[in-house]
């Protein structure tokens, strides 16, 4: 399957007074097109920062200090900002977690609609007002004809988000970054955002990238999922995979933590400890002071992502494996 987006060994650091702190730390992976790729983890993981790094939109003193990020074979990490603001939005589509700070609140929405339209495509005024009204429709907002010209204050919160998800599809992009799209939102709304993010992109072709903390919308909604902790890639594979036979003790413990209606038990399970801090992230496997599957060598040693069944783990517990089937390769 040819790959729409590449991230390759990704680097990011900001400098300070005392140092140069290293938020991300050789984060690795691709999205082919169509596809939907959750990235998952706890706060301070580097989710957010990571989409980020992809659409150009790090705050200084924050740099992309290694690495490369390639869309559809062309590299972007080092492109000057006027270039990068022709492809973001174009080609690479974002939503925020907050629709009411991603919108403008002096602006109607048909006016934030069709600046973007008449920025990226060849259309005249009045083409770019009827696919605005188009791009409402499909994001299921009643009366698009009429609610085109109120301003965000007059929609829902799940309105917003449509209007949102419709802002970033309105150049047809070939990538979508989605940044916890529905934290701010009910449990059904959440549902309905969900369904159609999934239903607009299969339809359009474009892939996704949707970062989120929540498991249970990673497993609605994605086809790969990679998590992350303390600015690295721990585990990445097919949703299915990693959610029933997680490879990474970090994972495991992510998924015993979410309740279960059929099991009886009193207490929630909990990983120990907190995520470290930019200056505190240990030697070795970052995971180990919260791990109870720790190794001698984990203090010291870090593993890189490696085969572990149907997923690839950095953990060195899946080290035999591997050195068997590269044994069997020669």
């Amino acid at each position: 399957m040819d790959k729409l987006l590449e991230v390759k060994d990704l680097v990011v650091e900001f400098p300070t007074r005392r140092g140069v702190l290293r938020a991300l730390d050789g984060v690795s992976f691709d999205i082919a097109p169509g596809e939907v790729l959750g990235v998952v983890g706890e706060s301070g993981a580097g989710k957010s920062l990571t989409g980020a790094a992809i659409i150009g939109l790090l705050e200084p003193p924050g740099r992309i200090a290694g690495g490369e990020i390639r869309l559809q074979g062309e590299r972007i990490d080092h492109l000057p900002p006027a270039q990068m603001r022709r492809i973001r939005g174009r080609r690479i589509g974002a939503i925020f977690q907050d629709p009411l700070t991603s919108l403008n609140p002096l602006y109607t929405i048909g006016r934030q609609l069709t600046e973007t339209i008449l920025t990226h495509l060849d259309v005249t005024p009045a083409q770019a007002r009827q696919r605005a009204i188009e791009l409402l429709k499909d994001t299921g907002i009643p009366a698009a004809e009429e609610r085109i010209d109120h301003y965000p204050h007059q929609f829902s919160g799940g309105m917003r988000q449509r209007v949102v998800i419709a802002l970033a599809l309105a150049a047809e992009p070939q990538l979508v970054v989605a940044d916890e799209p529905t934290t701010a939102l009910d449990v059904s709304i959440q549902a309905q955002i969900i369904t159609l993010l999934k239903r607009i992109c299969r339809e359009r072709g474009a892939a996704v990238m949707l970062v989120t903390h929540d498991m249970g919308v990673i497993a609605e909604t994605c086809d790969r999922v990679a998590v992350m902790y303390a600015g690295r890639v721990v585990e990445i594979g097919p949703v299915h995979e990693v959610i029933h036979r997680p490879a990474h003790p970090y994972t495991a413990g992510l998924m015993r933590c979410i309740p279960d209606m059929e099991a009886e038990r009193e207490r929630l399970h909990q990983i120990d400890g907190a995520m470290p801090r930019l200056n505190e992230i240990p030697r070795g496997c970052a995971f180990h002071p919260r791990c109870d599957k720790v190794m001698l060598r984990c203090h010291d040693q870090r593993p890189n992502l490696m085969p572990a069944g149907a997923t690839h783990a950095a953990c060195w517990l899946h080290e035999a494996a591997t050195t068997a089937a590269a044994e069997i390769a020669r």
